[in-house]
């Protein structure tokens, strides 16, 4: 996949299809960075590991025109508060600004591994939660960083959608309150009651 040029739609270039099933958003490109080629990118998270750790690219235009590409990554580091990243085929100023507005997608199989006890946002969301008298208080639809900690949302069964905040239970991902945490079982066991 990796050339001296970035792949484009058309024949040599793979179809979305054909592309890893578990591609995730990471970031984004913002601009072009310096004269040869530099791509200024802003990350989805502040722990940007996975956009660091991979060597692929596979991005997809958000602009007017609908595309999608993979780059073969060179080089990627911080850049004041920002990150630059080098790719091939990316030689020069031109190049990198037409890339402008591209989303990042990386394969969940490409992220590093994370230390025991710690977890991706992204691999909490969906997961089903249950308090230590094993009653349901919902399923995980997304999390919020306080700056200390990280707060599941949670969507209580028999709501499809919340209509207001208040819908909501919000507990605080922290080691007093989150007794356990199964991947596998798709749950997350805290301590917890129904009228919290």
């Amino acid at each position: 996949m990796a050339g001296n040029k970035p792949q484009q739609d058309g024949a040599s270039a793979p179809s979305f299809a054909s592309w890893p099933e578990d591609l995730l958003p990471v970031g984004r490109i913002l601009d072009a960075w310096g004269i040869k080629g530099g791509l200024k990118v802003q990350a989805y998270s502040a722990d940007a590991d996975a956009l660091f750790s991979a060597k692929r690219w596979y991005l997809k235009s958000t602009g007017p025109k609908p595309g999608q590409l993979v780059l073969a990554v060179k080089s990627v580091r911080e850049q004041g508060e920002g990150i630059v990243a080098i790719a091939e085929g990316v030689d020069d100023r031109n190049a990198a600004e037409a890339l402008r507005g591209h989303e990042i997608h990386i394969p969940r199989s490409d992220f590093p591994r994370t230390p025991d006890g710690e977890y991706y946002w992204v691999d909490l969301i969906g997961l089903d939660v249950v308090n230590r008298e094993s009653e349901a208080l919902g399923r995980v639809i997304g999390l919020i960083d306080t700056g200390p900690h990280a707060v599941l949302r949670i969507l209580p069964p028999g709501v499809e959608e919340p209509a207001k905040p208040d819908q909501e239970r919000l507990i605080p991902f922290v080691g007093s309150f989150i007794d356990d945490v199964s991947l596998e079982d798709r749950r997350i066991r805290v301590d917890w009651g129904l009228d919290f």
